[in-house]
């Protein structure tokens, strides 16, 4: 990682929007890993690459790298941009589709109290 003293502006070229909808809960993962492509990365999107290995949540990449949560989600939609990070589909992509909706209610409803 690189010196605390960079802002979180300059890692995203000063860029807060991203390509993708990705919200604090949103899973990512990383379908084929490519050591070549971990090479080719900044410290900062790299060590995200790497921790994606496993399926993880962008809040959990953020408090992990302790970075701020604005520049993990600009890095991850740039990687997914790239196609070396995929990001699994949450509620928020089913928002219209009531059968996903009903089914997300019926597992919450059977969560331990």
């Amino acid at each position: 990682m690189r010196s605390r003293r960079i802002r979180p502006y300059a890692l995203t070229g000063g860029r807060t929007r991203t390509r993708h909808h990705l919200l604090v809960e949103t899973l990512v993962s990383v379908p084929r890993y490519d050591p070549a492509v971990a090479e080719a990365l900044m410290p900062e999107s790299r060590s995200l690459y790497e921790r994606a290995r496993t399926q993880t949540s962008i809040a959990e990449l953020s408090a992990a790298l302790t970075l701020p949560l604005g520049v993990v989600r600009v890095l991850v939609s740039d990687l997914a941009a790239e196609g070396a990070i995929f990001i699994h589909p949450t509620a928020y992509a089913y928002h219209h589709d009531l059968h996903v909706l009903e089914r997300i209610l019926d597992g919450l409803k059977r969560l331990p109290v």
